[in-house]
C-alpha cells in the first residue's frame, strides 16, 4: 500500500504561470485539443512484455476522424522535436495512440514510427494541471536532467523520459550479475535528496525510470522521475521522501546493506552542492517561476497547514510556520538548501 489514498484534483494553469510559460517559450498554438482525443470509439487492454496489464488502453477513432487526428499529433510531434519543421513529418506514421484511465489527468501516450527504419518514439498529451506544470519546470531547473514539454491552453505536451520502469527494473533486475548496487543505492539517496528538497511527491517505483548508462568499467544509474501530479500538494512529509514508499524496498535494503549513516550522509552533501549551482547558475529563471508559485493555489489549506507543521519539526525551523502556501514552502526549502551549502562549504 503507498502513502497516497485519493486521486488529485487537477488545478488550472494560473495566469502568471501562463505568463511565464510564454516568455520561457513553453507556451505553443498545436492543432489539437484533448478534448479530440478523449471521443475515441473504442478501447482495448494493452499488455507488457511479461503478459501484464500495463494499466493502458489502446483507442480507434472513427474512420473520418482518425486522418485528422493522425495528421494533428505528427505536427504537434513536430513542434515538440523540431520548433515546427514540418520536413520533419515527411517519413512519420501514428503507430498507436493509448490512454491510462488510472492516471489523475488521464493522459495519452502516442507511439510515432519512422516508416523508413522503423524506430519509434512516444510523447504525451494530458490535461494541463499546474501542479505537474510546476513539477516539470523543477525538475529541468533542479535536476540534471532536461525536461522537454510545452502548453498549449489546457492542453500539456510531454517528450518521452527513456529508461526502465522503476517497478520493472526491482522485479526483474535486481538480480542481475552485472547489477552495481552502490552506485545503485548511491543513487536512490541522491534521487530523494531532490525530489524533498523541492517537495515532489509520490515518487514510489511506478512513478520513476532508471536510466542505465555503462562505462569503461563501471555501470552508472540515473533515476529520473516521470509523473509530477504530486509536485507540492500532500500534506505529509513523508510523501515527498522516495525512502518510506515500501514499493522501493528492494533499494533501500541495498542502502542499508552497503552504506553507513556517514557515508549517505555525504552522497546528501554531493547533492545538495550540486542542486545549489543549479539554482545559483538558472537563479533568474527559478525566481521568475517561485514568484508565480508563491502566487498560485496548488493544494488544499489542511494539506498546507499539516505539511509546513511537519517541516517545521522536521529542520526544528520556525520559518516553515510563516509560509501561506505550497510556493512558498518550495522557497523557504530551496532558501534552507543555499544557506546549508554555504555553511559546510
Amino acid at each position: 500500500m503507498g502513502l497516497i489514498h485519493k486521486k488529485k484534483t487537477p488545478y488550472p494553469i494560473s495566469t502568471g504561470l501562463r505568463e511565464y510559460l510564454k516568455n520561457h517559450v513553453r507556451e505553443r498554438f498545436i492543432p489539437i485539443t484533448y478534448a479530440d482525443l478523449i471521443r475515441y470509439e473504442n478501447s482495448f487492454t494493452l499488455y507488457d512484455r511479461y503478459g501484464k496489464d500495463s494499466l493502458w488502453e489502446s483507442v480507434l477513432y472513427q474512420e473520418s476522424e482518425s486522418l485528422q487526428i493522425h495528421q494533428a499529433l505528427k505536427e504537434v510531434y513536430s513542434i515538440l522535436k523540431a520548433d515546427g519543421d514540418v520536413s520533419l513529418m515527411e517519413h512519420l506514421f501514428i503507430d498507436r495512440i493509448d490512454v491510462c484511465i488510472y492516471g489523475n489527468t488521464r493522459p495519452f501516450r502516442i507511439r510515432i514510427v519512422n516508416r523508413i527504419n522503423d524506430n519509434f518514439d512516444y510523447f504525451y498529451i494530458k490535461y494541463a494541471d499546474a501542479n505537474r506544470v510546476y513539477g516539470l519546470e523543477l525538475e529541468h531547473i533542479l535536476s540534471p536532467n532536461r525536461i522537454n514539454y510545452l502548453v498549449s491552453k489546457n492542453v500539456l505536451v510531454e517528450e518521452h523520459i527513456a529508461g526502465i520502469p522503476g517497478d520493472e527494473f526491482i522485479e526483474h533486475h535486481m538480480q542481475d550479475t552485472d547489477l552495481n548496487e552502490i552506485r545503485l543505492a548511491k543513487e536512490f539517496v541522491k534521487f530523494n535528496e531532490r525530489t524533498f528538497v523541492r517537495l515532489l511527491g509520490d515518487m514510489h517505483s511506478n512513478n520513476f525510470v532508471i536510466d542505465i548508462t555503462p562505462d569503461i568499467e563501471e555501470t552508472h544509474y540515473r533515476i529520473r522521475a516521470i509523473d509530477f501530479d504530486q509536485q507540492s500538494f500532500e500534506g505529509k512529509r513523508v510523501v515527498y521522501m522516495p525512502q518510506y514508499f515500501i514499493q522501493n524496498n528492494p533499494i533501500i535494503e541495498l542502502g542499508i546493506k552497503l552504506m553507513t549513516p556517514e557515508t549517505v550522509k555525504q552522497y546528501q552533501k554531493e547533492e545538495q552542492s550540486l542542486i545549489a549551482s543549479r539554482i545559483k547558475s538558472s537563479r533568474y529563471r527559478l525566481k521568475d517561476l517561485i514568484d508565480c508559485m508563491t502566487k498560485d493555489t496548488l493544494s488544499k489549506d489542511p494539506h498546507i497547514y499539516n505539511l509546513k507543521n511537519e517541516l517545521s519539526d522536521y529542520y526544528k525551523d520556525d520559518r516553515f510556520l510563516r509560509c501561506a502556501n505550497m510556493g512558498e514552502m518550495v522557497k523557504t526549502s530551496l532558501r534552507m538548501l543555499l544557506e546549508k551549502v554555504r555553511r559546510t562549504g
